[in-house]
């Protein structure tokens, strides 16, 4: 199964999907559904919101709900992506100027919290006290790890566990509470619940492993968004800290530097430790450890296209280039 293949089973599902976020956009505010429209529309797979879709077919469900959960899912992901690119002073995003690039700062941020917003009115309309609490519990828990990220800028003693602290906050707790609310709607056994939101947490912790790893081997057209983009902020990602621990002397001098000063001066050099430490080729055995773990999860499931996929997407999360 390929990522077309996995879109197919839910087409219909996507594509109400994205009438509903085009619909739920509208505001009479017109820089709101300018600046909105251009984020929502700028690519991306809606690997978060194709996680609930897939989910909830797989555990049997037959409503509608499962629409409105996943387009909320993507609002919050998308005010995450206008304030994430504020603070890391970003200008580039899947292959585009960024929305701050454009509109500054301050629309971004303030169009965020529009998303925000909206998303949660749209919980109400739900009328599920525990997609309500699961969601607001996420996006705490998103924003708590952006603060933790802050914190871990510029720190060149960020540690291993600090690093993944950080990601299952603020990348693999979305994914977890896309693939839980799939089972939710569907009632689901607590088990199966249970299994599937640790599915969401391992699949996620993968992605943005592979997301750091492409940071330092992907091209700038492969990984829409500027190389280099975190070591530039002073962000110590795995790649970076294992290629710190395992050098010494001039090379984890200037590794060191460039995490306490950001900058892209030395960029050769630390690129070449991170080639002779084969740091990228560790971090991608844990991303491969963990899309293991999220396939382990699946067990639970009955047998069906819709538990292929989430198997396959597993895999696709760690092989892509994009």
């Amino acid at each position: 199964m390929d990522y077309s293949d996995i879109s197919q089973l839910v087409a219909t599902d996507m594509q109400a999907v994205n009438k509903l976020i085009l619909d739920q956009l509208h505001s009479d505010v017109v820089l709101v559904n300018q600046l909105g429209k251009y984020i929502i529309q700028s690519g991306g797979k809606r690997i978060r919101p194709m996680l609930v879709l897939q989910v909830a077919k797989a555990c049997g469900y037959q409503g509608n709900k499962h629409i409105d959960v996943a387009a909320i899912i993507e609002f919050i992901h998308t005010a995450t992506l206008l304030h994430d690119d504020v603070v890391d002073k970003s200008s580039l995003r899947r292959g585009k100027d960024t929305a701050n690039q454009v509109w500054g700062n301050q629309a971004a941020v303030l169009v965020g919290d529009f998303l925000y917003s909206r998303s949660f009115e749209m919980m109400v309309d739900v009328g599920s006290m525990k997609v309500m609490e699961i969601l607001s519990s996420t996006t705490n828990t998103i924003a708590e790890g952006e603060v933790l990220q802050l914190l871990n800028c510029h720190d060149a003693t960020t540690t291993e566990q600090q690093y993944m602290d950080v990601i299952h906050s603020k990348t693999a707790k979305l994914f977890e509470a896309a693939s839980q609310l799939g089972a939710v709607l569907a009632n689901a056994t607590e088990s199966i619940e249970n299994h599937l939101a640790k599915y969401g947490m391992h699949l996620g912790t993968a992605f943005q492993l592979i997301d750091d790893v492409m940071d330092y081997q992907a091209s700038t057209e492969e990984m829409g968004k500027n190389v280099g983009d975190d070591l530039a902020e002073g962000k110590p990602t795995l790649p970076l800290i294992i290629a710190l621990q395992r050098s010494t002397g001039d090379d984890a001098d200037i590794i060191r530097n460039a995490i306490e000063s950001g900058g892209l001066e030395n960029i050769n050099s630390i690129l070449q430790t991170i080639h002779d430490t084969n740091a990228l080729d560790y971090a991608i055995d844990i991303a491969r450890s963990e899309a293991k773990l999220a396939i382990t999860q699946l067990e639970y499931l009955d047998d069906s296209p819709y538990k292929s996929a989430l198997e396959a997407l597993s895999w696709i999360c760690i092989e892509r280039t994009s």
